[in-house]
């Protein structure tokens, strides 16, 4: 027989939400990581709120909403709020009931802003790799770091004189410019859209470019990342960024290892790494001048003489993982917030993202 199709309006909704999703989904695992995270992190809400008041969002609703927007790639708090309306499981991921309403895009977003800030961010990734099951998996003896532009949400109209002499957009617009033969340096322009930017380009022959810096600090073992920073674009920056993130996680004089491209083949980083008991597996940079002379590398036999040089170099380029989903998949391609902060602190929850998705298939493996 024929079923018809008609649609039954039930006044009561018995629907467990939990019963709906399926045991082996992925966020469930995923979701079970987070929260045992958010649950060490309780001390650090706690400071962040009065006392006193209406009860605000949930820091960890919020925080749980955000990761979401960045497993899915969701690209605003408006669509995510609208996604939150009608899908049963990111209203599971979240926290909410069938019948609890959904936040309002602009509440939401004024509320995430107070409590996303570089030092939750940070302080999520670090209670997640503290976590005693991902701990284990992690490598204390070899690491790689590396570091990516992270184009700024600015358009290069906005990057004008600081003392003011640029001509003004015809008509009250942002009218055409022209910036052939047009002298400009982040000495003496700045962007009126986004101050702390800096315009800078990857090299010779690519286009100049707002934006940030993005550094990572991976550990060998499974490719995970364990810090990350972010600073202005520069072309020491990449070099001084790496020292504070192997100062910032190393909490003891055990000799370890750190991996990099051969942008990092410098002798005065090499030597900074030498005397913090750090082996350089720095890739040698090989460059040829034009007169044919090779360029003289800062690493030596006694280093490339051992084996795991050889390994290091190999395993170096997973780093290059986190920084493609990073954009692809997290949204980092074309930032969505101006100043270093806010930066900062979306770059670390990516990180924290991108461990939560590697982490399920690491744990089942019982590697």
């Amino acid at each position: 027989m024929r079923g018809a199709d008609e649609r039954s309006g039930s006044l009561f909704s018995y629907v467990d939400i939990e019963g709906r999703v399926p045991s082996g989904h992925p966020l469930r695992r995923i979701r079970e990581l987070a929260n045992s995270a958010l649950r060490s992190m309780d001390g650090d809400f706690a400071q962040l709120y009065s006392r006193l008041g209406r009860p605000s969002i949930p820091p960890e609703r919020l925080l749980r909403a955000s990761l979401l927007q960045l497993l899915y790639s969701i690209r605003s708090e408006r669509q995510l709020m609208e996604r939150l309306e009608f899908d049963l499981l990111f209203r599971w991921f979240v926290g909410l009931g069938i019948d609890d309403p959904v936040w309002d895009a602009t509440s939401f977003t004024k509320n995430r802003e107070r409590v996303l800030s570089e030092e939750i961010a940070q302080a999520f990734l670090s209670a997640l790799l503290d976590d005693p099951k991902v701990k284990r998996l992690l490598s204390h003896e070899h690491f790689t770091v590396d570091g990516t532009l992270l184009k700024a949400w600015a358009s290069l109209k906005s990057f004008r004189r600081k003392d003011g002499n640029d001509k003004p957009p015809d008509g009250g617009r942002n009218g055409e410019r022209d910036f052939r033969a047009e002298k400009r340096s982040n000495q003496t322009h700045a962007s009126t859209t986004d101050p702390e930017a800096q315009l800078f380009r990857k090299g010779n022959g690519q286009e100049s470019k707002l934006c940030y810096m993005g550094h990572v600090l991976m550990e060998n073992r499974h490719g995970l990342a364990v810090l990350g920073e972010v600073t202005q674009a520069t072309g020491t920056a990449e070099r001084e960024a790496a020292l504070s993130l192997l100062d910032g996680w190393r909490s003891h004089q055990r000799r370890v290892t750190l991996g990099g491209d051969k942008g990092y083949d410098v002798s005065d980083f090499v030597a900074s790494l030498r005397a913090r008991n750090v082996t350089p597996h720095i890739a040698i940079n090989g460059h040829v001048s034009k007169n044919g002379t090779p360029r003289k590398t800062a690493i030596d036999a006694r280093t490339t003489r051992h084996p795991g040089y050889g390994v290091s170099q190999v395993i170096r380029k997973r780093v290059e993982e986190i920084f493609g989903w990073s954009k692809a998949v997290g949204g980092l391609t074309q930032l969505k917030v101006r100043g270093l902060s806010k930066v900062r602190a979306r770059f670390a929850l990516a990180l924290v993202a991108y461990d939560l998705v590697r982490l399920p298939k690491l744990l089942a493996a019982g590697t």
